[in-house]
């Protein structure tokens, strides 16, 4: 082995001896897993055969939590009492993506019931994870938020900021391509479909700590491609904003947004006779 190669070798020992800040962000996105499997039994292998069953794997989900926390330095509580309190928030939890996907099931005509929609759906799925991530984000976690956010944007293309405020009864639709920033204000019972980005007019880092992105009413529907930016931007409640518009700057309650293509059809009586072939 050259010198050359060794002297690397020993940097990147260094580094992996010194790193001040490890997370064991695979286990956790697993125990996230588990959690959604345990709430939404249509999630899990097999479900639990009893109450006893039931109890039993809350203790252990508290228990794993709290070792997982262990590793993760600057918590703002012992791990323990973070552990303890999240669990406590289970029910909430769980009621709050019960209205989720009865939202979905409600406005969606393709949606066959809620097990199809807890087990299957991505837009359920990646709204479950923010929930998750955001009650760990409110708690000031450093960084834990943030894995869970980005495990859930790997596997549902769907990017939610666990820092973003989203109301009751959330229906995201099909969702690919969804983004949702940090300082993002969503009201109860909006629609988004995929594509939608709740975005910054700036990415200026002195704006961190700011108001930078919009704010959506109640009873909101956006529809796909729509891009609404801007943290003063607010879009009033009962309002549509159709596909491909672009927004910065607000709309009162109860709006229609539209973008307006210009399509030319044109007609033959042969078309193949309009081919035109080089070779």
């Amino acid at each position: 082995m050259s010198s050359e190669t060794l002297t690397f070798a020993e940097q990147l020992a260094h580094a992996h001896a010194t790193v001040p800040d490890a997370l064991p962000g695979a286990a956790f996105c697993a125990l996230a897993d588990g959690i959604l499997a345990l709430l939404f039994p249509q999630r899990a292998e097999r479900p639990l055969p009893s109450a006893d069953a039931v109890a039993a794997e809350l203790h252990h989900f508290r228990a794993e939590l709290a070792v997982l926390l262990n590793q993760v330095p600057n918590l703002p509580a012992p791990p323990s009492v973070l552990a303890n309190e999240f669990a406590a928030q289970l029910p909430a939890l769980r009621a709050a993506l019960q209205r989720d996907a009865s939202a979905i099931l409600a406005s969606d005509p393709a949606a066959q019931g809620l097990g199809e929609i807890v087990s299957t759906y991505p837009g359920f799925y990646a709204t479950a994870l923010y929930r998750v991530a955001h009650a760990l984000y409110v708690r000031g976690l450093p960084r834990l938020p943030r894995l869970l956010s980005e495990y859930a944007h790997q596997r549902t293309g769907i990017d939610i900021h666990p820092g973003a405020h989203i109301g009751a009864a959330f229906c995201i639709d099909h969702g690919t391509g969804i983004v949702i920033g940090e300082s993002a204000v969503i009201g109860a019972n909006v629609q988004i479909y995929q594509g939608v980005t709740l975005g910054a007019m700036s990415v200026t880092k002195g704006l961190q700590g700011t108001k930078r992105h919009p704010t959506i009413e109640d009873h909101v529907v956006v529809y796909a491609g729509a891009t609404i930016l801007g943290g003063s931007t607010v879009i009033g409640a009962h309002s549509i904003i159709g596909g491909n518009v672009w927004l910065t700057e607000s709309v009162p309650s109860h709006s229609r947004v539209y973008h307006r293509a210009h399509i030319n059809i044109s007609r033959s009586l042969d078309p193949s006779a309009e081919l035109v072939f080089s070779i």
